[in-house]
C-alpha cells in the first residue's frame, strides 16, 4: 500500500514538473516566438508596401529605366526579407553559425540540381546589362516562332505577351544565346509590299496607282519617299515591289490599309491579279 502511494506521489510530482516546464517555456520562448512571428508579418507587409511605392515612384520618372527599376525592386525586396529572417533567428537565440553551414550545404546541392537555372540566371544578368531589349518592346526570338511584347524581365526568365493576349515565359539562357529581333528599338519601320499583275495589264498604270495610294496615306512618311518599281518578271505575272516608311506603332495599320486600297483600285481600273489555275480536260470514250 505504501508502495502505491509513493508511486502515485511520484507520478503527481512528475506531471507537476512537466506543467511547470511548459508554463516556463510559454512565458519565455513561446512569447519570443509569437513576437518573432508578429514582427515577421509586419516587416514583410512594410517591405512589400515600400517596395511597390518606390517602384511606382521611379517608374513615373523618365530618367529611370523601367526594366532596371523592376529588377532592382525585386532583388531589394528579397534581400530585405532575408535580413529580417536572419535577425529574427538571432532574436530567438538560435545559433546562426550552424544555420550558415546548413545554408551553404543546401546552396551547393541546389547549385548542382539547378545547373540549367544558373545559365538562365547568368543570361538574365547579361540581358540586364547589355539591354538588347527593355520592357514594352516588341521582340521576336529568331527561329523559335516566339514573339511578343516584353512585360517583365525577371532573374531567370522574361515574360512576353503575345498579340492575342497569351503570356510566354522565355528562359533568359535561351534569349541570351539566340538572335533577338527588336521591332520597337527604332522609331520608324519600312513596310514592304509585292503586288502581282497580269502581263496584259499596263504595269505603268499599276505603278502609278500604288504610288498614289502610298503617298496619300495619312500615316506614310514622305522622307524617305515611297518606292515603287517592277521587281520581277515572274512565270505568270509581273511583280511590283512597293516600300513605304512609317512610324513603328503605325506599321500594321498602314500595311492593312494599303493592301485593301490597292485591291479596290486594281478592280476599278481592270487590273487583274493572277492566281494559279488548273485546267482539267476530260476525254470521252469512243
Amino acid at each position: 500500500m505504501n508502495f502505491l502511494l509513493e508511486t502515485a506521489d511520484t507520478v503527481s510530482i512528475s506531471w507537476s514538473a512537466v506543467l511547470d516546464t511548459v508554463i516556463s517555456w510559454c512565458l519565455d520562448t513561446g512569447i519570443k516566438i509569437l513576437i518573432a512571428l508578429l514582427l515577421l508579418f509586419i516587416s514583410f507587409r512594410v517591405i512589400n508596401v515600400v517596395s511597390r511605392k518606390l517602384e511606382r515612384k521611379f517608374k513615373q520618372n523618365e530618367k529611370f529605366d523601367k526594366t532596371i527599376v523592376k529588377v532592382l525592386s525585386y532583388i531589394g525586396k528579397i534581400g530585405a526579407k532575408a535580413i529580417v529572417i536572419i535577425c529574427l533567428i538571432g532574436y530567438l537565440g538560435i545559433d546562426t553559425s550552424g544555420l550558415t553551414a546548413l545554408v551553404t550545404s543546401l546552396g551547393v546541392c541546389a547549385g548542382l540540381a539547378v545547373n540549367g537555372a544558373l545559365s538562365n540566371l547568368a543570361g538574365g544578368v547579361l540581358i540586364i546589362f547589355t539591354r538588347p531589349f527593355k520592357v514594352d518592346d516588341y521582340i521576336e526570338v529568331e527561329g523559335s516562332g516566339i514573339s511578343g511584347t516584353v512585360e517583365d524581365i525577371q532573374i531567370v526568365c522574361t515574360k512576353l505577351r503575345t498579340p492575342d493576349n497569351k503570356v510566354i515565359y522565355v528562359p533568359n539562357g535561351t534569349l541570351s544565346n539566340s538572335n533577338i529581333i527588336n521591332y520597337s528599338e527604332k522609331d520608324t519601320r519600312r513596310v514592304d509590299f509585292t503586288f502581282s499583275i497580269a502581263y496584259e495589264n499596263d504595269f505603268e498604270k499599276a505603278k502609278a496607282i500604288v504610288s498614289a495610294i502610298l503617298t496619300s496615306h495619312r500615316l506614310a512618311l514622305s522622307d524617305p519617299e515611297p518606292f515603287v518599281r517592277v521587281a520581277e518578271h515572274g512565270p505568270s505575272s509581273i511583280n511590283i515591289t512597293a516600300r513605304v516608311w512609317v512610324k513603328s506603332e503605325d506599321y500594321w495599320t498602314v500595311k492593312f490599309d494599303v493592301l485593301e486600297a490597292v485591291k479596290k483600285a486594281f478592280d476599278e481600273n481592270n487590273i487583274s491579279i493572277p492566281y494559279n489555275q488548273l485546267d482539267v480536260h476530260v476525254k470521252g470514250e469512243k
